[in-house]
Protein backbone atom coordinates (compact mmCIF):
# COMPACT_ATOMS: atom_id res chain seq x y z
CA UNK A 1 0.00 0.00 0.00
CA UNK A 2 1.33 3.58 -1.12
CA UNK A 3 1.78 5.93 1.84
CA UNK A 4 0.04 8.62 0.62
CA UNK A 5 2.15 11.83 -0.33
CA UNK A 6 2.17 14.91 2.34
CA UNK A 7 0.42 18.02 1.43
CA UNK A 8 2.22 20.70 -0.31
CA UNK A 9 1.50 24.24 0.63
CA UNK A 10 0.68 26.18 -2.44
CA UNK A 11 3.29 27.93 -4.36
CA UNK A 12 3.47 31.90 -3.57
CA UNK A 13 2.05 33.98 -5.66
CA UNK A 14 4.92 36.09 -6.96
CA UNK A 15 4.52 40.25 -6.17
CA UNK A 16 3.69 42.13 -9.63
CA UNK A 17 6.94 43.32 -10.65
CA UNK A 18 7.17 47.31 -11.06
CA UNK A 19 8.93 49.24 -13.01
CA UNK A 20 12.16 50.91 -11.07
CA UNK A 21 11.88 53.91 -13.31
CA UNK A 22 8.88 55.92 -12.68
CA UNK A 23 6.67 56.71 -16.06
CA UNK A 24 3.75 58.20 -17.05
CA UNK A 25 1.63 55.53 -18.15
CA UNK A 26 -2.18 57.11 -18.84
CA UNK A 27 -3.08 60.51 -19.33
CA UNK A 28 -7.06 61.45 -18.44
CA UNK A 29 -8.40 64.67 -20.19
CA UNK A 30 -12.07 64.63 -18.29
CA UNK A 31 -12.56 67.81 -19.77
CA UNK A 32 -10.05 69.54 -21.65
CA UNK A 33 -10.26 71.21 -24.69
CA UNK A 34 -11.94 69.87 -27.19
CA UNK A 35 -11.59 66.40 -25.67
CA UNK A 36 -14.30 65.18 -22.77
CA UNK A 37 -13.77 61.54 -20.75
CA UNK A 38 -10.81 60.38 -22.59
CA UNK A 39 -8.57 58.33 -21.39
CA UNK A 40 -5.20 57.33 -23.24
CA UNK A 41 -2.52 54.83 -22.24
CA UNK A 42 1.17 55.08 -22.62
CA UNK A 43 3.54 53.42 -23.70
CA UNK A 44 7.28 53.67 -24.19
CA UNK A 45 6.54 54.88 -27.54
CA UNK A 46 2.91 56.08 -28.52
CA UNK A 47 2.25 58.72 -31.28
CA UNK A 48 -1.04 60.57 -32.12
CA UNK A 49 -2.15 60.83 -35.02
CA UNK A 50 -5.20 62.97 -36.82
CA UNK A 51 -6.26 65.71 -38.81
CA UNK A 52 -6.18 69.16 -37.94
CA UNK A 53 -8.28 69.71 -35.05
CA UNK A 54 -8.29 66.06 -33.65
CA UNK A 55 -6.97 67.46 -30.35
CA UNK A 56 -3.03 65.92 -30.79
CA UNK A 57 -1.33 68.63 -29.43
CA UNK A 58 -3.90 69.82 -26.67
CA UNK A 59 -2.85 66.11 -25.50
CA UNK A 60 0.81 66.67 -25.53
CA UNK A 61 -0.35 70.29 -23.49
CA UNK A 62 -1.87 68.93 -21.36
CA UNK A 63 1.28 66.64 -20.78
CA UNK A 64 3.55 69.07 -20.67
CA UNK A 65 0.88 71.15 -18.15
CA UNK A 66 1.02 68.46 -15.67
CA UNK A 67 5.34 68.76 -16.33
CA UNK A 68 5.70 72.28 -15.56
CA UNK A 69 3.35 72.32 -11.68
CA UNK A 70 5.13 69.12 -11.28
CA UNK A 71 8.28 70.83 -11.45
CA UNK A 72 6.68 73.88 -9.36
CA UNK A 73 5.76 76.85 -11.41
CA UNK A 74 2.51 78.46 -10.63
CA UNK A 75 -0.70 77.82 -12.41
CA UNK A 76 -0.65 81.42 -14.33
CA UNK A 77 2.25 80.71 -15.62
CA UNK A 78 1.13 77.14 -17.09
CA UNK A 79 -1.86 78.25 -18.16
CA UNK A 80 -1.64 81.89 -19.73
CA UNK A 81 -4.56 82.03 -21.36
CA UNK A 82 -6.49 79.01 -19.14
CA UNK A 83 -10.33 79.99 -20.43
CA UNK A 84 -9.10 78.39 -24.19
CA UNK A 85 -9.06 75.46 -22.12
CA UNK A 86 -12.47 75.41 -21.02
CA UNK A 87 -14.27 72.86 -23.14
CA UNK A 88 -16.69 75.31 -25.84
CA UNK A 89 -20.19 72.86 -24.10
CA UNK A 90 -19.26 73.97 -20.47
CA UNK A 91 -21.64 75.65 -18.88
CA UNK A 92 -20.90 77.78 -16.23
CA UNK A 93 -22.50 77.42 -12.48
CA UNK A 94 -24.64 79.79 -10.68
CA UNK A 95 -21.47 81.90 -9.41
CA UNK A 96 -19.98 82.12 -13.12
CA UNK A 97 -17.22 79.50 -12.95
CA UNK A 98 -15.89 77.06 -15.88
CA UNK A 99 -13.12 74.89 -15.58
CA UNK A 100 -11.25 72.09 -16.59
CA UNK A 101 -10.30 68.54 -15.53
CA UNK A 102 -7.01 66.56 -16.16
CA UNK A 103 -5.08 63.53 -14.48
CA UNK A 104 -2.35 61.01 -15.31
CA UNK A 105 -1.18 57.88 -14.04
CA UNK A 106 2.49 57.11 -12.49
CA UNK A 107 3.44 53.60 -12.38
CA UNK A 108 6.72 53.20 -10.59
CA UNK A 109 8.16 51.21 -7.35
CA UNK A 110 5.32 52.59 -5.51
CA UNK A 111 2.42 50.82 -7.79
CA UNK A 112 0.46 53.05 -9.82
CA UNK A 113 -0.46 56.20 -8.31
CA UNK A 114 -3.02 58.57 -9.98
CA UNK A 115 -2.92 62.35 -9.85
CA UNK A 116 -6.41 64.26 -10.89
CA UNK A 117 -7.04 67.62 -10.44
CA UNK A 118 -10.00 70.33 -11.38
CA UNK A 119 -8.65 73.83 -11.99
CA UNK A 120 -11.26 76.58 -12.21
CA UNK A 121 -10.50 78.86 -15.42
CA UNK A 122 -13.22 81.40 -14.50
CA UNK A 123 -13.59 83.77 -13.16
CA UNK A 124 -10.61 83.53 -11.47
CA UNK A 125 -7.70 80.90 -12.64
CA UNK A 126 -7.22 78.42 -9.29
CA UNK A 127 -6.71 74.65 -8.70
CA UNK A 128 -10.13 73.66 -6.68
CA UNK A 129 -9.02 70.31 -6.32
CA UNK A 130 -6.36 67.59 -6.18
CA UNK A 131 -6.68 63.82 -5.49
CA UNK A 132 -3.44 61.75 -5.16
CA UNK A 133 -4.15 58.03 -4.54
CA UNK A 134 -2.77 54.68 -5.00
CA UNK A 135 -4.34 51.02 -4.19
CA UNK A 136 -7.44 52.83 -3.55
CA UNK A 137 -6.54 54.43 -0.77
CA UNK A 138 -6.93 58.48 -0.61
CA UNK A 139 -3.13 59.57 0.42
CA UNK A 140 -3.87 63.35 -0.52
CA UNK A 141 -7.24 65.47 -0.79
CA UNK A 142 -7.77 69.40 -1.50
CA UNK A 143 -10.46 71.10 -1.93
CA UNK A 144 -11.84 74.30 -1.86
CA UNK A 145 -13.54 75.72 1.33
CA UNK A 146 -13.63 79.74 1.22
CA UNK A 147 -13.58 81.02 -2.21
CA UNK A 148 -12.46 84.33 -0.67
CA UNK A 149 -9.11 82.77 0.16
CA UNK A 150 -6.60 82.02 -2.16
CA UNK A 151 -5.97 78.45 -0.48
CA UNK A 152 -7.56 75.04 -0.42
CA UNK A 153 -7.95 72.65 2.62
CA UNK A 154 -5.08 69.74 2.20
CA UNK A 155 -5.85 66.51 4.12
CA UNK A 156 -3.02 63.71 3.46
CA UNK A 157 -2.78 59.81 5.28
CA UNK A 158 -1.16 59.87 8.16
CA UNK A 159 -2.24 56.24 9.27
CA UNK A 160 -0.89 56.69 12.98
CA UNK A 161 -2.99 58.23 15.97
CA UNK A 162 -4.52 61.11 13.80
CA UNK A 163 -5.61 59.38 10.48
CA UNK A 164 -5.32 62.42 8.40
CA UNK A 165 -3.21 65.57 8.94
CA UNK A 166 -4.52 69.25 7.27
CA UNK A 167 -3.23 72.09 6.32
CA UNK A 168 -4.01 74.99 4.40
CA UNK A 169 -1.63 75.21 0.82
CA UNK A 170 -2.13 77.54 -2.08
CA UNK A 171 -4.06 77.34 -4.90
CA UNK A 172 -1.96 78.20 -7.35
CA UNK A 173 0.57 75.27 -7.01
CA UNK A 174 -0.37 71.61 -7.20
CA UNK A 175 -0.39 70.51 -3.83
CA UNK A 176 1.68 66.75 -4.51
CA UNK A 177 4.96 68.63 -5.42
CA UNK A 178 4.69 70.89 -2.31
CA UNK A 179 4.36 67.52 0.15
CA UNK A 180 8.35 67.00 0.23
CA UNK A 181 8.45 70.19 2.28
CA UNK A 182 5.30 69.14 4.14
CA UNK A 183 5.47 65.61 5.31
CA UNK A 184 8.01 64.64 7.90
CA UNK A 185 7.50 60.86 7.30
CA UNK A 186 6.99 59.56 10.77
CA UNK A 187 4.48 56.97 10.22
CA UNK A 188 4.10 54.29 7.77
CA UNK A 189 0.91 56.10 6.15
CA UNK A 190 3.06 59.65 5.62
CA UNK A 191 6.30 57.49 4.15
CA UNK A 192 3.42 55.72 1.72
CA UNK A 193 2.60 59.56 0.90
CA UNK A 194 5.78 60.78 0.27
CA UNK A 195 7.05 57.88 -1.93
CA UNK A 196 3.31 58.03 -3.82
CA UNK A 197 4.40 62.04 -4.31
CA UNK A 198 7.73 61.62 -5.32
CA UNK A 199 7.11 58.87 -7.85
CA UNK A 200 5.01 60.97 -9.39
CA UNK A 201 6.89 64.22 -8.93
CA UNK A 202 10.19 62.38 -10.64
CA UNK A 203 7.77 61.23 -13.76
CA UNK A 204 6.92 64.70 -14.10
CA UNK A 205 10.25 66.50 -13.64
CA UNK A 206 11.29 64.07 -16.44
CA UNK A 207 9.94 65.52 -19.57
CA UNK A 208 11.66 67.57 -22.15
CA UNK A 209 9.69 69.07 -25.11
CA UNK A 210 11.30 68.91 -28.40
CA UNK A 211 9.85 71.41 -31.25
CA UNK A 212 12.88 71.92 -33.97
CA UNK A 213 12.48 75.32 -35.21
CA UNK A 214 14.64 74.87 -38.65
CA UNK A 215 14.52 78.58 -39.55
CA UNK A 216 16.84 79.17 -36.15
CA UNK A 217 19.19 76.35 -36.50
CA UNK A 218 21.12 77.43 -39.93
CA UNK A 219 23.32 79.94 -38.22
CA UNK A 220 26.68 79.42 -36.53
CA UNK A 221 25.82 79.36 -32.29
CA UNK A 222 28.42 80.13 -29.20
CA UNK A 223 30.68 77.16 -28.70
CA UNK A 224 29.43 77.50 -24.60
CA UNK A 225 25.56 76.42 -25.60
CA UNK A 226 25.97 72.99 -24.68
CA UNK A 227 22.23 72.39 -23.35
CA UNK A 228 19.85 71.50 -26.50
CA UNK A 229 17.28 74.27 -26.11
CA UNK A 230 13.95 72.42 -26.93
CA UNK A 231 13.50 74.68 -30.46
CA UNK A 232 17.22 72.88 -30.99
CA UNK A 233 18.40 76.06 -32.45
CA UNK A 234 21.83 75.39 -30.90
CA UNK A 235 22.41 72.17 -32.77
CA UNK A 236 25.83 72.27 -33.51
CA UNK A 237 27.46 73.08 -29.93
CA UNK A 238 25.88 69.77 -28.92
CA UNK A 239 26.95 67.83 -31.37
CA UNK A 240 30.24 68.93 -30.86
CA UNK A 241 29.77 68.19 -27.32
CA UNK A 242 28.83 65.06 -27.90
CA UNK A 243 31.21 64.38 -30.44
CA UNK A 244 33.93 64.35 -27.59
CA UNK A 245 32.24 62.79 -24.69
CA UNK A 246 30.77 59.75 -26.72
CA UNK A 247 31.86 57.92 -29.58
CA UNK A 248 29.38 55.26 -29.65
CA UNK A 249 26.42 57.47 -29.31
CA UNK A 250 28.29 60.05 -32.30
CA UNK A 251 28.68 57.09 -34.54
CA UNK A 252 24.91 56.17 -33.91
CA UNK A 253 24.61 59.63 -34.42
CA UNK A 254 26.33 59.36 -37.69
CA UNK A 255 24.76 56.27 -38.63
CA UNK A 256 21.19 58.36 -38.29
CA UNK A 257 22.42 60.95 -40.46
CA UNK A 258 23.09 58.56 -43.52
CA UNK A 259 19.76 57.34 -43.18
CA UNK A 260 17.74 60.64 -43.07
CA UNK A 261 19.59 63.06 -45.05
CA UNK A 262 20.14 63.11 -49.08
CA UNK A 263 23.40 62.53 -50.67
CA UNK A 264 26.54 60.54 -49.05
CA UNK A 265 26.69 60.98 -45.82
CA UNK A 266 30.55 59.66 -44.14
CA UNK A 267 31.09 61.80 -40.98
CA UNK A 268 28.73 64.40 -39.12
CA UNK A 269 31.36 67.30 -37.21
CA UNK A 270 31.87 70.39 -36.47
CA UNK A 271 33.90 73.58 -37.58
CA UNK A 272 34.77 76.25 -34.71
CA UNK A 273 34.43 79.66 -36.49
CA UNK A 274 35.40 83.49 -35.72
CA UNK A 275 34.03 84.37 -32.11
CA UNK A 276 34.18 81.53 -30.72
CA UNK A 277 31.11 79.91 -32.67
CA UNK A 278 30.41 76.60 -34.22
CA UNK A 279 28.34 75.13 -37.23
CA UNK A 280 27.70 71.63 -38.15
CA UNK A 281 28.76 70.37 -41.50
CA UNK A 282 28.23 66.53 -43.52
CA UNK A 283 30.89 64.95 -44.50
CA UNK A 284 30.38 63.83 -48.01
CA UNK A 285 33.52 61.78 -48.44
CA UNK A 286 35.21 62.89 -52.02
CA UNK A 287 32.35 64.99 -52.43
CA UNK A 288 33.50 67.79 -50.10
CA UNK A 289 31.59 69.15 -46.62
CA UNK A 290 27.83 70.46 -46.37
CA UNK A 291 27.00 72.86 -43.99
CA UNK A 292 23.84 71.67 -41.82
CA UNK A 293 22.38 75.06 -42.60
CA UNK A 294 22.20 74.10 -46.18
CA UNK A 295 19.88 70.98 -45.66
CA UNK A 296 16.26 71.16 -45.64
CA UNK A 297 13.76 71.62 -42.96
CA UNK A 298 12.63 67.98 -42.83
CA UNK A 299 16.77 66.98 -42.51
CA UNK A 300 17.37 69.45 -39.88
CA UNK A 301 14.36 68.39 -37.87
CA UNK A 302 15.18 64.74 -38.39
CA UNK A 303 19.29 65.15 -37.33
CA UNK A 304 17.44 67.26 -33.90
CA UNK A 305 15.45 64.73 -33.72
CA UNK A 306 17.80 61.81 -33.40
CA UNK A 307 20.38 63.38 -31.34
CA UNK A 308 17.73 63.77 -28.47
CA UNK A 309 16.74 59.74 -29.34
CA UNK A 310 20.69 59.43 -28.95
CA UNK A 311 21.42 62.04 -25.76
CA UNK A 312 19.92 61.90 -22.67
CA UNK A 313 19.12 64.50 -19.63
CA UNK A 314 22.67 65.72 -19.12
CA UNK A 315 22.56 67.56 -22.34
CA UNK A 316 19.30 68.43 -22.59
CA UNK A 317 18.26 72.05 -21.73
CA UNK A 318 15.66 70.77 -18.76
CA UNK A 319 15.11 70.54 -14.91
CA UNK A 320 17.33 67.72 -13.50
CA UNK A 321 15.99 65.40 -10.78
CA UNK A 322 19.52 66.13 -9.61
CA UNK A 323 18.53 63.80 -6.45
CA UNK A 324 17.61 60.72 -7.80
CA UNK A 325 20.17 58.33 -9.79
CA UNK A 326 19.65 58.50 -13.25
CA UNK A 327 18.77 54.48 -13.12
CA UNK A 328 16.13 55.44 -11.63
CA UNK A 329 14.98 57.97 -14.04
CA UNK A 330 13.21 57.51 -17.26
CA UNK A 331 13.43 60.72 -19.82
CA UNK A 332 9.92 61.89 -21.77
CA UNK A 333 9.94 63.28 -24.63
CA UNK A 334 7.24 65.37 -26.09
CA UNK A 335 7.42 65.49 -29.79
CA UNK A 336 4.67 67.40 -31.35
CA UNK A 337 4.60 67.33 -34.94
CA UNK A 338 7.25 64.68 -35.25
CA UNK A 339 6.87 63.58 -39.18
CA UNK A 340 6.57 67.22 -39.68
CA UNK A 341 8.79 68.26 -43.27
CA UNK A 342 9.56 64.98 -43.23
CA UNK A 343 9.00 62.38 -46.20
CA UNK A 344 7.80 58.73 -45.68
CA UNK A 345 11.51 57.46 -45.64
CA UNK A 346 12.63 60.02 -43.06
CA UNK A 347 9.76 59.35 -41.02
CA UNK A 348 9.80 55.89 -41.46
CA UNK A 349 13.97 55.81 -40.15
CA UNK A 350 12.92 58.27 -37.25
CA UNK A 351 10.05 56.11 -36.06
CA UNK A 352 12.60 53.18 -35.63
CA UNK A 353 15.41 55.08 -34.27
CA UNK A 354 12.72 56.00 -31.40
CA UNK A 355 11.43 52.14 -31.16
CA UNK A 356 14.90 50.92 -30.71
CA UNK A 357 15.35 53.53 -28.37
CA UNK A 358 12.62 53.63 -26.17
CA UNK A 359 12.56 49.08 -25.98
CA UNK A 360 15.61 49.90 -23.60
CA UNK A 361 13.94 51.56 -20.95
CA UNK A 362 15.83 54.52 -20.48
CA UNK A 363 13.93 57.05 -22.35
CA UNK A 364 10.01 57.18 -24.08
CA UNK A 365 8.41 59.69 -26.65
CA UNK A 366 5.03 60.17 -26.67
CA UNK A 367 4.44 62.54 -30.17
CA UNK A 368 1.61 63.66 -32.67
CA UNK A 369 1.83 62.81 -36.84
CA UNK A 370 0.13 63.66 -39.14
CA UNK A 371 -0.26 60.35 -41.05
CA UNK A 372 -0.47 57.32 -38.56
CA UNK A 373 0.47 55.02 -41.72
CA UNK A 374 4.05 56.21 -41.28
CA UNK A 375 4.89 55.04 -37.99
CA UNK A 376 2.24 52.44 -37.84
CA UNK A 377 4.15 48.81 -37.66
CA UNK A 378 7.14 50.47 -36.05
CA UNK A 379 8.49 47.68 -33.14
CA UNK A 380 6.64 49.13 -29.91
CA UNK A 381 4.80 52.02 -31.15
CA UNK A 382 1.39 52.39 -30.28
CA UNK A 383 -0.88 54.37 -32.75
CA UNK A 384 -3.90 56.40 -31.10
CA UNK A 385 -5.41 58.06 -34.07
CA UNK A 386 -7.98 60.57 -32.73
CA UNK A 387 -9.30 61.04 -36.17
CA UNK A 388 -11.33 57.49 -36.09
Amino acid sequence: MTAPSPLRPPAPVPAPVRPHRPTVTELRLSAFGPHRGAVFPLGPLTFFAGPSGSGKTTVLDMYDALARLGAGDVLDEVFPDPSHRVPESAVADGQGRRGFRIGCTVDGPAGPVRLDLAVQAEPELRIVSERLTCDGRDLLTTVLRDPRRRTVQAGWYTGGAVSVTRAPLPDDRLATALLPLRVAGRTGGERQVLAAAEQVLVALRSVYVCDPQPRRMRAPVPVEEALLRRGCDNLAAVLRRTGQECAIRYGALVAAAREGCAGPVVGLTTEELAGRTVRAVLDRGEGGVTPVGRLGDGELRYLAFALVLLTGPQVLDMAQVVEVPDAFQALAVLADGFDRGLDARQARALGELAGRMCARGHIGLVGTVADGGVVRGVDGAVVVDLGA
